[in-house]
């Protein structure tokens, strides 16, 4: 019974250290976030002005690459201009731009494990100097060991921390279901706190 208590106590350190530091990247995106005009209808250019940044920065935390992070955002801004005409409301429109990085992002991965099949592998590029900059080392320590996470565990945290989303709106967004939402970030806090605890 004293090692479930010490478990429970260590997953939530590293539930408490993945919300501080990915909340805190949110707050970083938002404070330069430009607002939507509400006095004149949602378009294109707005919804790319107003959530262009966060969206990359969503990429970034599941893919690792700057480059590639903006690719995968382009493409979920391309998909939304070819069904702009069949989009019920701007709140839609948000959510069909962050399911489409999700799922280019998970594209991106299997197209790099693929990759990494054929060729020998390689360390992924260093994270942007200021992005890493504006965090204290345990937030860099954070950051680097959910990149060790695998990857439906990564988006989970991601989503839950650095999107604010809720349980639902996590198991839209990544295609599965509530439960699956609630194991899979049980099951990466408690990967993440070993992986923190490791010297």
């Amino acid at each position: 019974m004293a090692g479930d208590v010490s478990g429970a106590g260590a997953e939530g350190q590293a539930e408490q250290s993945v919300e501080q530091t990915l909340t805190r990247l949110r707050a970083i995106d938002l404070k330069g976030s430009p607002a939507a005009r509400p006095d004149s209808p949602l378009t294109l250019e707005d919804l790319y002005r107003t959530h262009r940044m966060r969206l990359i920065r969503l990429a970034l935390l599941l893919v690792d690459e700057p480059a590639t992070a903006e690719d995968v955002v382009q493409e979920a801004f391309t998909g939304l201009h070819r069904h702009w005409g069949n989009l019920r409301d701007s709140a839609a429109a948000v959510g069909y731009l962050r399911t489409a990085v999700v799922n280019g992002s998970r594209s991106v991965l299997r197209r790099r494990k693929t990759a990494r099949e054929y060729t020998p592998p390689h360390a992924p590029n260093a994270r942007s100097a200021e992005s890493l900059a504006m965090l204290t080392a345990e937030h860099q320590h954070v950051v680097k060991a959910l990149q060790q996470l695998p990857p439906r565990q990564r988006e989970v945290l991601v989503l839950r921390y650095y999107g604010n989303l809720s349980e639902a709106e996590i198991a839209e967004a990544a295609g599965i279901s509530r439960g699956t939402v609630k194991s899979t970030a049980s099951r990466a806090l408690e990967a993440l706190q070993k992986i923190m605890n490791t010297p």
